[in-house]
């Protein structure tokens, strides 16, 4: 999935979104409500500028126009732009409004409070002028046009006119996230991407169902002279109904979510890119569907690498039961997975093992190593390295079919192998934050246990579950075999 030569022009409601991360320690005394004291500060481009960061993550490259103030939030984010692979910032610079800024108090994983600095005010004259020169400026070489309206003013009647008239003349595919209930003001486009609540609103309908959406959609249709309708629906997936009556639904995948703040950036970008290289709307939906699944599962405004993508399409083709689940990774792989797992804030953990016979020891020793981790990794030994630590007889399952199985748990977030009798060669090619074996280990016998530590990162221990073994289970089973044979004979 090579979307390299692929450009998107992004228009819409830029921000800068700000996470401000803590620990609530107690109440204040000066009035009733929690004190947060400050560990980390992380910044990220927002609103539109999420959906250009998702289509530079999934390989593509975006254009990304919007209006930022002359102040040190707009600083930041043309900064943030400027250092982000793939993402061209043409940002209208105003003299007369903040940037919008969405700043967020986090304690934990747990949101308490959002602060937001932002205009009301209507753009002026001269600031639409700007917009639609630098979308002129722009649009040639685009291969499709998003319009992201968070409903923060830029894409006033005259920007989307003039956006839309000049896409649709250059012959370029129009895709619109939007915010306001009147579809006509996105009258032209070629896609619009509401979610459920968003178009029952806009449709005036109840959009609990798939049939539902069906039976609303034309009307929309008609009123925008769109060519289609894509309806997120949260945890049900998505319902793609086409002009002619073609109607699609995927499901989503069940999975942990974190945070479904910006899988409407994330599902644009990826439907628009997908779109643009060729695939059709219904095939660019379950690319898109996939991406989003990425997405909630990670804390705060986030993005979706291809690799993941695809992970997650092999993950969903299973559910279906139409494919192989997602098994093992190459080390590149897993090296390009945790280090966009990093970009994004988020700790990695490590495990390993032969994990032959899968067991409720296995079990509990993966769900607490995920319970000290955002992501985990867990590493398995090839057959060849099980024999010399096991003997010939072992192992009893194949790596293929152990990694299969490995990726089928809601625990784990990539299996990789190691040839070696020890992890240490792929426990310095990822460094992960946490490094977790079980507790018949001391930490100074932990392989990588001092490369980790050295790094900062922590070694943890896990509790085993009584009577739980590999070894255990194969030799009751022996024991049970040899009975039956005594018994029979």
């Amino acid at each position: 999935m090579d979307f390299s030569a692929f450009g998107i022009l992004c228009v819409g409601d830029v921000m800068l979104d700000r996470f401000q991360h803590g620990e609530i320690e107690r109440i204040s005394p000066e009035a009733p409500v929690p004190v947060i004291r400050l560990r980390g500060l992380r910044e990220m481009p927002g609103g539109a500028g999420n959906v250009a960061c998702n289509i530079a993550s999934l390989g593509g490259r975006a254009t990304l126009v919007g209006i930022a103030g002359h102040d040190f939030a707009g600083d930041n984010l043309a900064r943030l732009l400027a250092s982000q692979p793939g993402v061209t910032g043409a940002l209208v610079r105003s003299t007369r409004r903040p940037t919008i800024c969405k700043t967020r108090f986090i304690a934990g994983r747990q949101q308490v409070v959002r602060a937001d600095d932002e205009s009301s005010e209507p753009l002026y004259p001269d600031e639409v002028a700007g917009l639609c020169r630098v979308i002129d400026a722009h649009l040639p070489g685009a291969h499709a046009l998003i319009l992201s309206d968070y409903g923060k003013g830029v894409l006033t009647q005259a920007v989307l006119a003039h956006a839309i008239g000049a896409a649709r003349a250059a012959g370029i595919p129009i895709f619109v996230d939007p915010k306001s209930e009147d579809f006509s003001r996105y009258q032209g486009a070629d896609c619009i991407t509401p979610n459920a609540r968003e178009f029952a609103a806009a449709a005036r309908a109840p959009a609990g169902s798939a049939a539902e959406i069906a039976a609303a959609a034309p009307a929309l249709l008609d009123q925008t002279g769109a060519q289609a309708i894509l309806v997120t629906r949260s945890e049900k997936g998505m319902t793609l109904v086409e002009r002619g009556g073609t109607v699609i639904s995927v499901p989503a995948r069940a999975r942990e979510v974190f945070d479904v703040s910006g899988a409407g950036d994330t599902v644009i970008a990826a439907l628009a890119l997908a779109f643009a290289s060729g695939r059709s709307l219904a095939q660019a939906m379950h690319i898109a569907n996939a991406a989003a699944g990425v997405v909630v599962s990670k804390l705060g405004t986030a993005t979706a690498t291809s690799t993941e993508v695809m992970h997650e399409l092999a993950a969903q083709r299973e559910q279906a039961g139409g494919g192989a689940m997602p098994g093992l990774q190459t080390l590149d792989a897993t090296q390009k997975l945790v280090t966009h797992w990093r970009g994004q804030g988020l700790e990695v953990g490590f495990t390993n093992g032969c994990f032959d016979i899968l067991h409720p020891g296995h079990v509990s020793l993966l769900a607490f190593a995920r319970s000290h981790c955002d992501r985990l990794v867990v590493a398995l030994n090839t057959d060849g390295s099980v024999r010399r630590l096991k003997g010939p007889a072992r192992p009893v399952n194949s790596l293929e079919q152990r990694a299969q199985v490995m990726a089928a748990i809601r625990f784990v977030d990539c299996v990789v192998g190691f040839a070696e009798d020890t992890p240490l060669e792929i426990i310095t090619a990822l460094m992960p934050d946490v490094l977790v074996k079980g507790a018949d280990y001391a930490i100074s016998e932990v392989v990588g246990a001092d490369l980790v530590q050295a790094a900062g990162g922590r070694v943890i221990l896990a509790d085993l579950v009584a009577g739980q073994s590999t070894t255990g289970i194969i030799s009751r089973a022996v024991v049970g075999q040899t009975n039956q044979h005594a018994e029979g004979g």
